[in-house]
């Protein structure tokens, strides 16, 4: 799902750097000390299980786990993204420092989406909850394949087929994605509840 450097044209590596600078101060505003470890160990994950990708055009396909890092961060999904993010640009050269800001509003921008849809059932009846964590986990990956696409067509008309392309191709990612984030959820709710949004409000059904 990262976007490679010399793709995107400047207005829109702009505005991904604003949305994401934005998103990364309310993630840091949000983000208790007592959760920093967590954000780390999330960071982490996404990290590993984004570095094996297949490219594509001026994208690439991989497992992302946003929608597991949106579920369990809400806001703080940005700078963890973005740090994993700028590690990969620095150590492997995946992705790129230009458009740092882009892919981390790509992957992380739907991850705070599904926090707030899907959030408040994770913690309802194992049906409810389930289907919720697939909702959140394949979604998460929809919208970042949508956001590339946009992100692709407003560079230039001729990569609205590679757009399609894009999508098209993460298609057995979202159903992966979303069965790992149901597999993680269930886990969570028998383990640590807390984890999971809503927990302090008592939202156990």
């Amino acid at each position: 799902m990262h976007i490679s450097e010399g793709v995107l044209s400047g207005p829109v590596l702009a505005t991904g750097a604003a949305v994401a600078l934005a998103g990364t101060a309310a993630g840091l505003k949000k983000l208790d000390l007592d959760r920093v470890a967590q954000t780390g160990m999330l960071a982490a994950a996404f990290f590993v299980a984004s570095l094996i990708h297949v490219p594509i055009g001026p994208s690439s396909v991989h497992l992302i786990l946003n929608g597991v890092v949106g579920l369990l961060l809400g806001w703080a999904a940005f700078p963890a993204i973005l740090t994993a993010l700028l590690l990969q640009a620095m150590l492997f050269q995946f992705g790129g420092l230009t458009v740092l800001g882009v892919n981390t509003v790509i992957m992380a921008g739907p991850a705070v989406i599904c926090y707030y849809v899907c959030g408040p059932f994770v913690l309802k009846s194992p049906p409810v909850a389930f289907t919720a964590a697939f909702i959140a986990g394949a979604g998460s990956v929809f919208l970042a394949g949508i956001l590339v696409g946009v992100s692709l067509v407003f560079t230039g008309e001729n990569f609205l087929e590679v757009a399609g392309l894009v999508v098209a191709a993460h298609l057995p990612i979202m159903v992966i994605e979303g069965i790992v984030t149901v597999f993680c959820v269930a886990f969570l709710k028998k383990v640590k509840p807390e984890m999971l949004p809503g927990y302090s409000a008592g939202i156990m059904v």
